[in-house]
C-alpha cells in the first residue's frame, strides 16, 4: 500500500478539532499517510509575525496533498491586519501551488432548505477580481479613487471550463451551467461565454445553460435541483457557495478541493467554514466539512475506494438522524466506525 505525505495546516480555532477528525476516519479506512504539521494562521503571525516564511511553502511544495483546517483570528481582534492571512496564506498558496480549480460538492442534508440538492460548483481559483490588479489614486483624499480589476485570461478560462465539462461527462445528470453576469460584464462576461461555448463541442453529451449571477441566487433557494455542475469565476464563486452551504444545510457541512489538475504540485483540501474561536473546545465543532475534504483529498490522490467510502460513511451517519449532542471527537468516532 501506498503511503502519502499530507501537510497537515490546523490553523486557528476549530481549525485543529476538525482536523483531527478528518485524520481519523482516513486512518479507518487503512490508508496510510506520513503527516507534518505545520504551524501558520493568525497566532504564528501574532507570535512572529510571519504568514506564510519561503521556507515553509518550499516544504509544502513536496508533499503529495495540503489537509487545511481554518485560519483566522478571533472576531473583533485587531492583532492581525485584515485580509493578511487571505492574501498572503490562502490566496499565495493558491497562486503558488497554481491551484486553479476550486471544487465545491454540495448535497443536502435533513432538514435542509433544499435536502434534495446534489450538484458541484466550479470556482476558477487564481483570476478574477482576487489576482490583485488595482490601486489607490490619491488615497487618503477627498478625490481618492480606488480601481480592482478583474483579470481572465483565455488560458485560465478555458482549462477551469474543460475541468467543469469533463465533472459534468462523468456525472449522472451530464449537466452544466455557466453563471457570470454577460450582460452586465460584458468583457469578462463575453470571455467566459465565448470560452464555454468552444469547449462544449468536445462534449457533445453535456447539455448547457447560462443563469446571471444574480438569478442563481434565486435559484439556488427556489429550485436547487436544477444545478448539476455549475462553473464560475472566483468572485462569484465565492459568493454563491457560501449560500450553497447555507441552503444544504449549514457551512458546517460544505467542503472544497484546490486543485492543479496538472498535478504538478500538492493540491489543498479544507472546509468552507472558518475558525469559530467562540465554540474552541467545546466540542460543538462540526467536523463533517473536514471529513468530506478528507475524502476528496483521497478521490484526488487515487485512493477512489476509501474516499467512496468515507463519502458514504459520512451520508450515513447525517441520514441516521445523530444526537445534536454529540461532540466533534464522538461524531468522528462514528464515522470511523462505520468504515
Amino acid at each position: 500500500m501506498s503511503s502519502y505525505k499530507v501537510g497537515v495546516i490546523g490553523g486557528d480555532g476549530i481549525g485543529p478539532e476538525v482536523v483531527a477528525e478528518a485524520l481519523k476516519v482516513v486512518a479507518a479506512t487503512g490508508v496510510s499517510l506520513t503527516t507534518t504539521d505545520y504551524d501558520l494562521g493568525a497566532d504564528r503571525y501574532v507570535r512572529t509575525g510571519e504568514v506564510l516564511p519561503d521556507s515553509v511553502l518550499a516544504e509544502l511544495r513536496g508533499q503529495d496533498a495540503i489537509l487545511l483546517g481554518a485560519v483566522g483570528p478571533p472576531v473583533g481582534s485587531n492583532a492581525v491586519p485584515s485580509g493578511a492571512l487571505e492574501r498572503g496564506l490562502l490566496l499565495r498558496l493558491r497562486f503558488e501551488l497554481d491551484l486553479y480549480v476550486n471544487m465545491r460538492p454540495f448535497s443536502g442534508v435533513p432538514g435542509a432548505l433544499s435536502p434534495e440538492c446534489d450538484f458541484v460548483v466550479i470556482r476558477e481559483n487564481t483570476e478574477g477580481t482576487y489576482a490583485g490588479e488595482g490601486g489607490f489614486l490619491r488615497k487618503g483624499t477627498p478625490f481618492e479613487v480606488a480601481t480592482q480589476g478583474s483579470v481572465n485570461t483565455r488560458h485560465g478560462v478555458e482549462r477551469c471550463a474543460r475541468f467543469a465539462f469533463t465533472l459534468a461527462a462523468e456525472r449522472p445528470r451530464h449537466h452544466l451551467t455557466l453563471v457570470h453576469k454577460t450582460n452586465v460584464l460584458t468583457f469578462a462576461g463575453d470571455l467566459w461565454q465565448r470560452t464555454v461555448d468552444e469547449v462544449a463541442t468536445e462534449y457533445p453529451g453535456v447539455t448547457r445553460d447560462y443563469s446571471h449571477v444574480d438569478a442563481t441566487c434565486i435559484y439556488l433557494v427556489e429550485n436547487s435541483a436544477r444545478y448539476d455542475v455549475i462553473v464560475t469565476d472566483n468572485l462569484f464563486g465565492d459568493i454563491i457557495t457560501d449560500l450553497a452551504g447555507a441552503i444544504a444545510g449549514g457551512i458546517g457541512y460544505a467542503a472544497s478541493a484546490n486543485l492543479n489538475p496538472d498535478r504538478i504540485g500538492p493540491s489543498l483540501f479544507e472546509p468552507v467554514h472558518g475558525a469559530a474561536h467562540d465554540i474552541v473546545g467545546t466540542g460543538k465543532a462540526n467536523p463533517a466539512a473536514a471529513i468530506r475534504s478528507a475524502a476528496l483529498m483521497l478521490d484526488h490522490l487515487g485512493e477512489t475506494s476509501a474516499a467512496e467510502k468515507v463519502t458514504q460513511a459520512l451520508a450515513d451517519f447525517i441520514a441516521s438522524g445523530p444526537n445534536p449532542t454529540l461532540s466533534t471527537a464522538a461524531i468522528g468516532d462514528a464515522i470511523a466506525e462505520r468504515l
